[in-house]
């Protein structure tokens, strides 16, 4: 059995990170973190993100969003550019109302997108007024 120790910052399991740093956070810490606005109204929580495979950054947090006991929930998925983390929060902050999110492209278990499809990506991107991620490579 591992220990669990720490060291330079990041607590470890036999060498291997697994909680985070002052610069880098494991995937599993990111999962169910909120997303609130700048008027600290509670939006949802990060559902999962899409990491581009060919440069390694993250390209949008997927966010569910409503929903009761796992029924009537639906995914948004956010250009990870707009999400900023707050310290004080404990969550990440959009510039973003609930209003405005519920007009944004959004999806269900039962209508997945096309994530290969590029042109989905795009009206994600110009919904909140952002370039293409892969347009940053």
């Amino acid at each position: 059995m591992d220990t669990i120790t720490t060291t330079g910052g990041a607590t470890t399991t036999g060498g291997a990170a697994i909680e985070e740093t002052d610069r880098l956070i494991a995937s599993d810490k990111v999962e169910g973190t909120a997303v609130y606005n700048r008027q600290d109204e509670h939006l949802g929580a990060v559902h999962n993100f899409m990491v581009d495979k060919s440069t390694g950054r993250v390209a949008y947090a997927v966010m569910s969003f409503g929903g009761f006991l796992g029924m009537g929930k639906s995914y948004h998925p956010l250009p990870w550019r707009v999400l900023n983390y707050d310290t004080q929060r404990g969550g990440f902050v959009v510039d973003l109302d609930r209003s405005r999110l519920e007009k944004a492209p959004t999806y269900t278990a039962e209508n997945m997108p096309n994530w290969s499809d590029r042109t989905y990506g795009n009206r994600v991107d110009e919904y909140y007024g952002m370039s293409p991620y892969w347009g940053m490579i």
